[in-house]
């Protein structure tokens, strides 16, 4: 992305001279009018004007956890693990959830004999502390960041914060600068903070697929996809994530029959631009 001063020069350079009608961008940020600007990039750019620009005949430009989620219906057997009981109800609407450079939330409804995805923001929403640890946590990132939503928590960069949150409460300085450091010094015992972190996020993981599995009603499944939880192996603690998945009060019993899955699947957005590009 950053040898292109916009998506019509990346465009052309991946096409070299092919010529194609449809085409699917799948965007990291919201797509709420036809100006896309994204966040972590420089590109801000007309969806109309780029169609134009390229010949298209058809261009749609959506979220790209819209994308991922849209892969879901097609996963083969070998494409996701389930985690812990349940069975999913056919028909019925399906949530996704993953965590990744941020944290990505999408529903499915079934429509006929298609899946209508429900794009959102939902990584955004306020983050509800679990116990007395997390309470502290939560005041700590509060005083840094105001608003503390569930993907300062359950992202690459959340990682970092949880471990250094946890770190503070000790009085510890944590100095971590990469989400792959916490992975790699719990993985080797040198730091009971960033394996403690690893816990936590595996737990709160769980209680926001949970959120949205109460959200949607989503008898369907729950599915985790985003990378980070898959890119974690054995550190992703899946029992705890369960546990706390289910952990709703009087409403675990709803929630005890709805399957949970992590995607293993190496490239779920690029299926699910697929499916939009062919759509009718």
């Amino acid at each position: 992305m950053a040898d292109y001063p916009g998506p019509v020069e990346a465009a052309r350079a991946y096409l070299a001279g092919r010529r194609v009608r449809r085409a699917v961008f799948a965007v990291a940020t919201p797509v709420t009018s036809d100006r896309v600007a994204l966040t972590n990039s420089p590109w801000d750019f007309s969806i109309e004007a780029t169609r134009a620009a390229l010949g298209l005949d058809r261009l749609e430009v959506v979220n790209d956890f819209t994308a991922q989620a849209m892969a879901i219906p097609l996963l083969r057997l070998d494409e996701r693990r389930q985690i812990g009981g349940g069975a999913p109800v056919p028909g019925q609407a399906i949530g996704v959830i993953g965590a990744g450079t941020g944290l990505g939330v999408c529903g499915l409804l079934p429509v006929g004999n298609r899946w209508q995805p429900i794009p959102g923001e939902g990584g955004h929403v306020s983050l509800a502390a679990h116990d007395d640890v997390e309470a502290l946590i939560v005041a700590r990132l509060r005083r840094r960041f105001g608003h503390v939503s569930n993907e300062r928590l359950l992202s690459g960069p959340g990682l970092i914060n949880l471990a250094s949150a946890l770190a503070a409460i000790e009085g510890v300085e944590l100095e971590i600068t990469d989400p792959l450091q916490v992975a790699e010094r719990a993985r080797s015992g040198q730091c009971d903070f960033c394996r403690a972190a690893l816990e936590r996020f595996s737990g709160l993981l769980g209680a926001a697929a949970g959120d949205l599995a109460l959200t949607l009603g989503a008898r369907g499944g729950i599915y985790v996809g985003g990378g980070l939880a898959k890119r974690l192996g054995d550190l992703f603690d899946e029992e705890r994530f369960r546990a706390r998945f289910v952990a709703k009060g009087r409403l675990a019993r709803f929630l005890e029959p709805i399957p949970t899955y992590l995607v293993t699947r190496r490239d779920p957005g690029l299926l699910g631009a697929a499916v939009l590009a062919l759509a009718p």
